[in-house]
């Protein structure tokens, strides 16, 4: 990891893959890890850790499955919003957004329990498949 100021901006601009986490920086035995994303992800849970996300750019939803039912958290610009360990979520952005989040070094994008992964998408990592 670098000793230098990271620039997230450029950091972002370093790549166009969706869904797609790159890490940033550690702390501790955490991964700060930045992606951009647009549509849906899939529905998944952390079943040893909590989420946290940051919204640096534009919107993203967040349906959580708890246990008096289902509801969704929209995150705009600057909102920060962490799922808690064991809750099943489905991350989503209508119309794109750049995200933050802190996990612990090595959690999967998918988490450790999840639906069907599509096709274009790594089983173990969570990350698209680059055909």
């Amino acid at each position: 990891m670098s000793n230098q100021p990271i620039p997230l901006r450029e950091a972002l601009a370093s790549f166009d893959a969706l869904w797609s986490p790159r890490i940033v920086t550690r702390v501790n035995d955490y991964d700060v890890r930045i992606a951009k994303v647009e549509g849906e992800h899939i529905w998944h849970a952390h079943d040893d850790t909590d989420e946290f996300f940051l919204v640096l750019d534009g919107e993203l939803h967040i349906s959580l499955r708890e246990p008096d039912g289902e509801r969704t958290v929209v995150l705009s610009q600057g909102t920060v919003f962490t799922v808690p360990r064991g809750t099943e979520h489905k991350p989503f952005a209508p119309s794109g957004a750049s995200i933050l989040m802190f996990e612990p070094t090595g959690t999967p994008t998918v988490g450790d329990r999840h639906d069907e992964i599509p096709d274009h998408v790594d089983a173990t990592t969570g990350h698209p498949l680059h055909r």
